[in-house]
């Protein structure tokens, strides 16, 4: 997720286990394991991922000690996997597109 980490520092419970962690370095990392290893990397909107349903799109309001989604049209999974999963989808619809990675440069090899 292409995370605003000058935003999640706002929130006082997490602002110094978010601060203390290396978000750039973390994501320079990906970038270049992706490059070594051939593998595109994109850095997708982290928008609503763990409120949208990964079944049929449907946003579904939780708060941050909620675990599981659960939507009315029967999709039920971890909070966590849901995000993932529309990360994946999120990522996979921007292939072949530039100019997403962290130091803007081409994406594809």
């Amino acid at each position: 997720e292409d995370l605003r980490i000058r935003n999640m520092v706002k929130n006082h419970n997490l602002a110094k286990s978010i601060a203390d962690a290396g978000w750039y370095q973390f994501r320079t990392w990906l970038e270049r394991y992706g490059e070594i290893f051939g593998r595109v990397t994109v850095a997708v909107n982290p928008a609503y991922t763990s409120q949208e349903c990964s079944s049929c799109g449907t946003i579904v309001k939780k708060s941050l000690s909620t675990r599981t989604h659960t939507c009315k049209c029967g999709c039920t999974l971890d909070r966590d996997e849901n995000a993932a999963i529309n990360i994946l989808n999120k990522g996979l619809a921007t292939v072949g597109h530039t100019g997403s990675t962290l130091l803007d440069k081409e994406n594809a090899l």
